[in-house]
């Protein structure tokens, strides 16, 4: 489910879940427990990567669709203890976007500390609403810190999936480079980082993210159980198993 690539003290990351790299139970657990295997074993910093031509497609929803109340709450407090541990994570983080990233997946880049993605017909967004789920105001924290109020309720609201130009240009990721050179691009900036003071760079890191820090130190105090409710909205549960319908009949 993951692959382990070590550049010197910056650990790599690379999510191995064909054919999407959708995020269930599982992949979620074990992307948890190597980042904190990362920290615990010495990285200085972490790159987040996927397939070439595709990130994450996010929650793997065929899957959690047939889950009943205990299970779809199991799944979401995990998804959010991850973001916990990205969000408070003590080193620095780069997501090397390979791809199409949308909902999950693009949650997962936000809570990094750069963004590295690739050039051309790739998408990036929080598409939760285009269907049927809501977008707490947790995620939607991470993705107005990084582009900013406005144009987060514009993309929000409307479920966008931008390309990779558009995400560019408005800040949802900060650099673009061809889709075989996103890693080597998110290691070559996370080692300039770490080249600097390290004492001053991470303490002012510490400071800048505290906003979300504060919001995630906690995820069991996350209103969770209101967003499992929705989850069970019979408007979402219809769009949703649409959803899958139409996933199962393009295989």
């Amino acid at each position: 489910m993951l692959n382990l690539i070590t550049h010197d003290t910056i650990h790599e990351i690379q999510l191995a879940r064909p054919p999407v790299n959708a995020l269930n139970l599982e992949l979620v657990r074990a992307l948890r427990a190597a980042i904190d295997d990362s920290v615990r074993g010495g990285a200085r910093g972490i790159v987040l990567s996927g397939a070439q031509g595709l990130f994450s497609a996010g929650v793997d929803v065929p899957l959690l669709i047939e889950c009943d109340r205990a299970g779809v709450r199991e799944y979401w407090r995990e998804f959010f203890a991850l973001c916990a541990t990205l969000a408070c994570a003590p080193i620095p983080l780069v997501a090397a976007i390979t791809g199409h990233s949308p909902a999950g997946g693009a949650v997962l880049a936000l809570f990094c500390d750069y963004r590295v993605m690739a050039e051309g017909p790739f998408r990036i967004g929080l598409n939760e609403v285009q269907v049927g789920l809501i977008v707490p105001d947790a995620i939607q924290l991470a993705l107005r810190r990084v582009v900013g109020p406005y144009r987060a309720e514009r993309l929000l609201v409307s479920g966008a999936m931008i390309e990779s130009a558009e995400a560019l240009a408005c800040g949802f990721v900060d650099e673009l480079t061809g889709v075989d050179q996103v890693a080597t691009r998110a290691v070559h900036w996370l080692g300039e980082l770490l080249a600097l003071p390290s004492h001053a760079m991470l303490t002012t890191r510490t400071l800048a993210r505290a906003d979300l820090v504060k919001v995630f130190a906690d995820p069991d105090a996350l209103p969770l159980d209101d967003f499992v409710e929705a989850f069970f909205h019979p408007q979402t549960q219809a769009v949703l198993r649409q959803l899958v319908a139409q996933l199962k009949a393009k295989k």
